[in-house]
């Protein structure tokens, strides 16, 4: 008789998430996991195939709280910003998922839930045929690089003092000056105000 299972999918998820929290994306492997879960390696693979399906285990668990009701009574674009900073929150303190929402996007029940509304309210704004595809595209293009450039090189680093102490680069590092005043969250909020304002027209 099999050994009956003694770890649930939302405890296998939570291990996935703390090695990828630790060690980053590049850190996954079913050994760390099992080592995070105190198991055998191969006894992960009683639970689950591969690092694919750690994976997609993962993706739901970040996106297990996420929102994706259609904001009511406000207008399209705001609606769009509203669903946009839900998606960041939900994801935010997880920097090492972010690219796993893009190769994921297809089989996770949360990204295709968020994206069934975002395209329901770009379909209700007037949004149709590739328009429309430009647009979600768009949107997961921003969220997923500015959640990367916020983790990775997020202007209060140090890369953004060295760029400001450039000689040959006037404008840049005038730029990069002021950046140093500019917190994650204006910066979010200040490129989606952008994009939106770039879609409305």
């Amino acid at each position: 008789m099999p050994r009956p299972r003694s770890v649930s999918p939302d405890r296998l998820a939570q291990a996935t998430l703390a090695v990828i929290d630790r060690d980053g994306l590049a850190g996954l492997t079913m050994r760390a996991v099992a080592t995070e879960l105190g198991l055998t390696t191969m006894a992960v693979y009683r639970y689950v195939a591969d690092r694919d399906e750690l994976e997609a285990l993962v993706v739901e668990e970040v996106l297990r709280t996420l929102d994706t009701s259609p904001p009511a009574a406000e207008p399209w674009t705001e609606q769009l910003r509203i669903l946009t900073e839900r998606i960041r929150a939900a994801v935010g303190d997880h920097p090492g998922v972010v690219p796993l929402l893009v190769s994921h996007r297809h089989r996770s029940a949360g990204v295709l839930r968020w994206s069934e509304t975002v395209t329901g309210v770009l379909h209700a704004a007037g949004f149709t045929g590739p328009r429309r595809v430009v647009a979600l595209r768009g949107l997961l293009s921003y969220v997923i690089g500015a959640l990367q450039l916020e983790h990775l090189g997020p202007l209060s680093g140090s890369g953004t003092v060295t760029i400001s102490e450039l000689a040959g680069h006037p404008h840049l590092a005038e730029t990069a000056r002021h950046a140093r005043g500019v917190g994650a969250d204006e910066e979010f909020a200040g490129g989606l105000s952008i994009m939106l304002r770039g879609l409305a027209t």
